[in-house]
C-alpha cells in the first residue's frame, strides 16, 4: 500500500470526526504532543501529522490511534485504519501456499482448544505484551476470537518466514504437548 492510500485513510477519518471528538482526542494526547502544539491543531490531519512526527502515527503504526479512536467511542474509525493495515499486510511476504495452508489448519485447530493458554503462547511465539494487551482489548470475551487475532499477529510480525514447526515448538514450550501433537496428526492427515 502507498503512502497516498495511507493519506487517504487518514484524511478520510479526519473528516469523520466532529469537533467534539477532536478535542476528546486532543486531551488523550496531550502528553504526546504537548500543550502549546496542541492548541495549534484545528483538525484530524493536523493531529495526525504531529503524532507522525512523534512516531505515534504510520503506515505500519496504526495501534496508537486505533486505541485513541476506540477510546472515543468510534470503533468504526478504529476499523477502517485496522482494515488499511490488513490490506497492507496481505500485499506482504507471505509464506508459500502449501504452508500458508497448513498454518491455516494449525490456527484453526489451535483457536478452538487453546482457551486462556492463548497469552502464555503469545509470548513464546516472541509477541510484546502491549500487542497482546491490545488484541485482549479488542476481544474481551471471546477467546477464540483472541486467539486467532493473536496468532494473525504472529503471522504478521514472522512474514514470509512463518512456519507450522514454529507454532508446535511454541505450543511444546508452554506444555501444551496434546496440542501439539493433534495438530502434527491432523497435518499428516491433511497433507499427505
Amino acid at each position: 500500500m502507498s503512502s497516498l492510500q495511507f493519506n487517504a485513510v487518514l484524511l478520510d477519518i479526519s473528516n469523520s470526526l466532529s469537533a467534539s471528538e477532536l478535542e476528546q482526542i486532543k486531551y488523550l494526547c496531550k502528553d504526546d504532543i504537548g500543550k502549546r502544539d496542541l492548541e495549534k491543531i484545528d483538525s484530524g490531519l493536523k493531529l495526525f501529522q504531529f503524532l507522525t512526527q512523534r512516531n505515534k502515527l504510520g503506515a505500519d503504526n496504526t495501534e496508537h490511534v486505533c486505541g485513541l479512536l476506540r477510546t472515543i467511542q468510534r470503533p468504526d474509525l478504529s476499523e477502517k485504519l485496522q482494515n488499511f493495515d490488513c490490506e497492507r499486510e496481505n500485499s506482504e511476504n507471505q509464506p508459500p501456499e502449501p504452508e500458508r495452508e497448513k498454518l491455516g489448519i494449525a490456527t484453526e485447530f489451535i483457536s478452538e482448544s487453546l482457551g486462556r493458554g492463548w497469552r502464555k503462547l503469545g509470548r513464546k511465539l516472541g509477541l510484546k505484551e502491549t500487542k497482546l494487551d491490545s488484541i485482549s482489548l479488542r476481544h474481551p470475551t471471546d477467546l477464540e476470537e483472541t486467539t486467532v487475532e493473536m496468532l494473525k499477529e504472529w503471522r504478521k510480525s514472522q512474514g514470509a518466514k512463518a512456519r507450522t514447526d514454529d507454532l508446535i515448538k511454541a505450543l511444546r514450550a508452554c506444555g501444551l504437548n496434546l496440542t501439539a501433537d493433534k495438530i502434527e496428526e491432523k497435518l499428516k492427515l491433511t497433507c499427505q
